[in-house]
């Protein structure tokens, strides 16, 4: 099969391989279409002639206007489609049915994790080093790199992580931007995936280390030390006493075990980064498949990147439990709608450079193929970057897209396992949650093989059913949830990705 098609009423196929002027289109209804242009893997192909000015379907939906007339067989992209001007012309109606899946008998509805004593369940335990200022990001990871060998060597503890930030001086001590930094600092002490943590200042900064601790909210069971680089007399003093810390409190989390836990622990974080015409196909609705078998089965699924709903949110809103969570979905719509306009940009300047050249116009477009990472389970509430996440059941985040940044809240939120598509290739990794990778196309994973964790186009490709990929998604995720270690976990990722979303004037 050289195209499919997604939805009968759609005005475009999209390309399964590359193809060349002339070819023929394999589909029952292209009955006499033949291209007209070269049209690369992922990319769209007219169906039918379409006047310039047509709104244009895929996923069943409108990802855009032709910009000018477009003949049956052309390619469709930047050149002729883009964004419609009208709000209107993209809310197209949708599914606003939900619809539980039926439980397969055999489906696996434990993992082995660490209790906490509070009762919370962890994927991972790790030593944090949570910096308060950017000034003293360099002594948190030298402390992490002096120790992490030391955590190989010890049962029971799978690593330091050094929780670093590119803020917490020059910015005013209130209003959205002081919030959000010190809700994401507090979140990630309080992931459960942390099981000691050391607090480390510079001794001067806006974010104060003692007004951090009196907020953090750690749990009772989790040992907390901190101290500033100015009290302690310098760099070499304050990466010397961190080390001693963690490497005590390695040695009181060692020999800790994992246990048999029901799957409702779990907290997914659903992200996708470097997205292409494949990601809607294959990765994206297999891993939908498995979050909607994880929320049945009583676990928490948690979408993000609210820029990357754009042109879909209608279709989240319908499936929302209540008036009221709609309507917070939408509000966050405007926020941004208004956020981007105040930044001389607007919600179309999301799609990056690879998410077109591999297939993506228009946000609409991206975001269509993005909220299929959601499944079809019912909206179950609305959070702010970085709140605690309720549970059970889909929850939405508004967080943005940028990839480092929208999973950093999720983290922050209580995430204790990320699950990432890409078609264009990522090396994102999130410590001290594991992330585990899927890739959209065959070529992706075979080129970088080492990063994917599972290729998902075999869905395209071969014709596995949807539910099929999807059942291995959802066991590939709990045997890392189990302790497996994914591919960013082998390759030594996740110590970079941390970035709070940055709000507010940097004084």
């Amino acid at each position: 099969m050289s195209v499919v098609v997604l939805y009968d009423s759609d005005d475009v196929a999209v390309a399964t391989t590359p193809m060349t002027a002339g070819e023929p289109l394999a589909l029952p209804g292209a009955v006499g279409v033949t291209l007209r242009d070269d049209v690369p893997a992922g990319h769209k192909v007219a169906l039918r002639d379409l006047p310039a000015g047509t709104p244009v379907r895929k996923y069943g939906q409108v990802i855009g206007r032709t910009l000018t007339q477009i003949r049956a067989g052309e390619h469709v992209h930047l050149h002729n489609l883009g964004m419609p001007q009208d709000a209107a012309a993209r809310m197209t109606g949708g599914e606003g049915t939900t619809a539980a899946p039926r439980l397969p008998a055999d489906l696996r509805r434990t993992f082995h994790g660490y209790r906490r004593p509070d009762g919370r369940g962890a994927t991972r335990n790790y030593v944090g080093v949570l910096t308060t200022v950017n000034c003293s990001a360099t002594v948190a990871r030298k402390i992490a790199r002096v120790t992490e060998d030391d955590a190989e060597g010890l049962d029971g503890v799978d690593g330091v992580v050094a929780l670093t930030h590119g803020t917490g001086c020059g910015m005013a001590d209130r209003g959205e931007g002081w919030e959000v930094l010190r809700r994401t600092l507090a979140g990630y002490a309080r992931n459960p995936n942390i099981g000691g943590l050391v607090v480390v200042g510079l001794g001067c900064e806006v974010n104060a280390v003692t007004g951090l601790m009196a907020d953090l909210g750690v749990a009772d069971h989790v040992p907390v030390s901190s101290y500033t680089i100015q009290e302690l007399g310098g760099t070499s003093a304050a990466v010397n006493r961190g080390v001693e810390l963690v490497r005590g409190m390695m040695r009181d989390l060692a020999g800790a075990t994992r246990t048999e836990l029901g799957v409702e622990e779990l907290v997914l974080g659903l992200q996708c980064g470097g997205s292409d015409g494949w990601s809607g196909l294959t990765a994206n609705p297999a891993l939908g498949v498995a979050s909607d078998l994880l929320v049945a089965a009583g676990a928490t699924s948690v979408l993000g990147e609210t820029p990357e709903i754009y042109g879909a949110e209608h279709l989240l809103a319908a499936r929302a439990t209540s008036p009221e969570t709609a309507e917070a979905l939408l509000e966050r719509i405007r926020w941004w709608e208004e956020y981007t306009g105040r930044q001389g940009t607007t919600m179309d300047a999301n799609p990056s450079p690879g998410n077109k050249a591999g297939g993506i116009t228009t946000i609409l477009e991206k975001s269509l193929g993005a909220v299929a990472k959601a499944g079809r389970s019912p909206l179950a509430a609305v959070r702010h970057y970085a709140q605690p996440i309720p549970r059970p059941g889909l929850v939405f985040m508004d967080t943005p897209g940028y990839d480092p940044v929208s999973v950093t809240g999720m983290v922050a939120g209580g995430a204790n396992l990320i699950c990432f598509t890409t078609g264009r290739g990522s090396v994102f990794g999130s410590r001290p949650v594991p992330t585990v990778k899927l890739g959209t196309n065959a070529e992706l994973a075979n080129r970088m093989a080492a990063d994917i964790d599972l290729d998902c186009s075999p869905v395209v490709e071969q014709g596995v059913p949807l539910d099929e990929m999807g059942r291995q998604v959802y066991d590939l995720l709990l045997d890392v949830a189990s302790g497996r270690r994914s591919a960013s976990e082998e390759l030594g990722l996740g110590g970079e990705e941390i970035v709070p979303w940055q709000l507010g004037a940097v004084l």
